[in-house]
This record gives structure tokens, sequence and C-alpha cells, in this order.
């Protein structure tokens, strides 16, 4: 019977289910299974500094307890998020009291490690290469842009994933075991808690606690879980989206390449699974304009147009009429006819500018406005295009003197571009013929 002053509550469901051992933990196989790399250096016995990247919920902070228990390592924790300087120099402090004092080690943990800034993260360097702690970091975020290069070079990285639906199924049997073993859940129910979880095991473990917590209530009267009661109980949930992070930036390259790929659906795919998460549709929108000079150009100049049209609609309706109109035009451009030949020679032209010498504009190309400059030869030997054989001056140099025809732009044989193509060739004919003479 507890005591009237026994006020301690229960730890949340997230927490009474932490692994206790390696062999408990689900998912992360790639590095735990036998034989990978997690599991060997678990095996050696020899502490390294690690950063541990990938999304919430999938067991960075849960590794780092058990590498602590799994090297007989003191373990320090601290959360970038709440710590500053003074932090860092007290669990300094503490890892050498515990070299002094026990003869022990200490594992400093760094949750949200990127959010630490360049000084702070400059402050672990010479503790972990004197050795007194072996460091674990824990990010979201690609470590590459977020950790200074000197702290990353002295650190492995190991990428976490999401965990699986089978993964995830495993972790509800354990929570359902654990919170609420006499109420069972139809299998409907179950896929709608793996389906609102999104990969992410505190997450699920929440909603279970959740679900345990609205039965509590009712009393008797819940006999059995069923999706109805899930997804009363339950709000619904937004899909993991960092709108600043790398799976934005993941996500709307996927976008792109659906696009370019000429994958209509998978392109409606990335477009809603970002309209879902949050991101603004005016930056989509600004996207899919510059899809349309990117990757189809002038083998379909209907793409660009309609692209515009599309932004224009968005600020006209806004959400989520105007999304709509982002939808239609991602399908127009993932059929479209394709060309990056405007955009590599776009490229290849700011290339050899920005190396080359400011050349001279021809006289024959200038601007004669006053007297003077008719007298100085500006504009002198200009062939009027429109007064010639098929409205071109055959043979005539639009480039600076000395500099040979570079040949950047060249249509591709798609779309409008195949007649650009044609075209092209028979004014270079007559080009040809006109030098001949």
């Amino acid at each position: 019977m507890s005591s009237l002053f026994d006020s301690t509550p229960p730890p949340p469901l997230a927490e009474a289910l932490r692994p206790k051992t390696i062999e408990e933990v689900i998912g992360q196989t790639h590095l735990l299974a036998s034989g990978k790399p997690l599991n060997l250096a678990f095996a050696s016995g020899q502490p390294h500094s690690m950063i541990l990247w990938g999304p919430p919920g999938v067991g960075k902070t849960t590794l780092a307890r058990l590498s602590a228990k799994a090297f007989d390592r003191e373990f320090i924790a601290i959360s970038a998020v709440l710590a500053g300087v003074k932090e860092i120099r007290e669990s300094i402090e503490k890892a050498q009291q515990s070299m002094v004092q026990y003869g022990k080690q200490t594992i400093l943990f760094v949750d949200e490690i990127h959010r630490f800034n360049k000084s702070q993260q400059d402050a672990l360097l010479p503790h972990v290469e004197s050795g007194l702690f072996t460091f674990i970091g824990a990010t979201t975020e690609n470590p590459s842009f977020e950790v200074n290069s000197a702290l990353l070079s002295r650190a492995q990285v190991y990428v976490l994933k999401s965990l699986s639906n089978s993964e995830l199924k495993q972790l509800f049997v354990r929570a359902h075991m654990h919170a609420m073993p006499d109420i069972p859940f139809e299998d409907s129910a179950i896929e709608t808690l793996i389906t609102h979880a999104d990969g992410d095991a505190r997450r699920l473990l929440n909603l279970v606690e959740q679900i345990r917590n609205a039965t509590s209530g009712l009393g008797a009267s819940v006999k059995t879980i069923d999706q109805a009661f899930i997804e009363n109980a339950l709000s619904t949930q937004a899909r993991r989206f960092d709108k600043g992070g790398d799976q934005f930036y993941d996500q709307i390259s996927a976008l792109h390449k659906s696009v370019r790929g000429s994958n209509p659906d998978a392109a409606l795919y990335w477009l809603c699974r970002m309209l879902d998460g949050g991101v603004d549709p005016r930056y989509l929108s600004r996207r899919i304009v510059r899809m349309a000079w990117e990757d189809i150009g002038l083998a379909d100049p209907r793409a660009m147009q309609l692209a515009n049209d599309a932004a224009q609609t968005y600020e006209r309706l806004g959400s989520p009429e105007g999304e709509l109109a982002l939808g239609q035009a991602v399908v127009y451009l993932a059929v479209a006819s394709k060309s990056n030949a405007s955009y590599k020679a776009f490229n290849a032209a700011r290339a050899y500018v920005a190396q080359d010498q400011s050349k001279p504009v021809p006289h024959h190309l200038r601007n004669a406005p006053t007297k003077l400059m008719k007298e100085l030869g500006h504009g002198k030997e200009y062939r009027y295009a429109h007064d010639e054989p098929h409205g071109y001056a055959a043979g005539e140099s639009y480039l600076p003197e000395g500099m040979a025809e570079p040949h950047w732009y060249e249509p591709v044989n798609r779309g409008l571009e195949t007649q650009i193509s044609e075209k092209m060739a028979f004014l270079r004919n007559l080009d040809q013929e006109a030098k001949k003479k």
C-alpha cells in the first residue's frame, strides 16, 4: 500500500521502456547487428568519440547512455539547447574529479550539438584530445554543416535511421504489454498508431501513453481499442519535417529530380509531402519556376508561362485553393519535353565572362546617337538583319574581335528545340556560304 506521502509520479512510458542493454534496442541494425560498427565498438571495450546523426526518436540518447555502460565510464549529459560555456566548464570539472578520485574516465554526451556555437564547440576540443572524456554528440542536422570541422575530424559519424513499420510494431507490443495489457488493440488501430508515429519511437510510446490515459477515465467501458477510438483520441500529427534542415533540402531535391525525371506521380507526392509538412507554398512556387527554366527551357516555353501563372494564382488565392495551381504546374513540368541546353549555355557563358578580360564592343555593333560617335566609326558597316535575305545577315559577327564562336547553346532534339536546332543549322549553313564568297 502506497504511503500518503509517496507522491513520486511514475516515469513517462518512453523513459520506463528505455532499453537497459544493447540487445533491447529496436532498430539501427545497420549499426548494432553482429559485425556492424557499433556492435564491434561495444565489444572492444574501447570508447571513441562519435556523433549520432538522425531524426528525432530513433535512439540517439539511448545509445549514448548504453555506451557509458558498455565502456564502464561515468556519464554526463548536457543539452545544447539549455547549456552554455558555464555548463561545459562544470562538466569538465566533474570529469576531472572522476579521474582524480576514482581513476575513471567520462563520457560527455551533448544533445542537439548543432545548437552550440563555434566557441562552445571549441571549448570541448582540448579535453577530447587529452582523453579527459569521450565526446558523444547527438544531432538532427547534417554535422558537415553544423559541427566544427576540428571537432568533426575527431569523431566518427554514425547515421541513425527512422524505425520501419515492422520495428515500430515490435515496440508497440512491448509498450502494450507494459502499459495496458488487459485491453486488446485491433490490427487497424495498431496500424493507425504506427502511421501517426511516422518512424519516431518516442512518438509511438507517447501515443500509447495518451491512449492509456484516455481509457483510464472511461473505466471498464472500454473493451477493445479500434481505429475509431484511436482517431478520436489523437490529434492530427504533422509529418516530421524541419523547415530549415536536411529533410527540407532532401525533399525539395526529390521534387526537382522527379520533375526532371518526367514522373508526375512522384513529383506530386513530394510536393504534397512538403505542403503537408508546412513549407511555405511561395517557396515552392519559386522553385517550380526555377525548374521550368532549368530543365524544360525552350523545349516547351509554355512550361515557364504555366509555372509563372501558378505562382501568381497562389498569390491571388492563397491556401488551399492556390496549391492546386502549383500541383498542376508540377504535373505539366513533369510531362513536358526536357532540355537544359539554355541552362548549360547560360552557365558556360557566365563562367567564360568571369575569367575573361573586358573585350571592347566591335565598332559596327556600337550605338551612334551623336555626330561625334558616327565620326569615330560607331555603327559603321552594321548590317540591318531585316533587310537581308531570310532576315539574317549571313557571315556577320556579333562577338568581340578575335573571339571564336563558342557554341554554348546547342539545342536538344526534343520538343520545340527540334525546330530551333533545324533553324540554327540552316543559319550556320548560310554563314558558311557567305564566308566562301
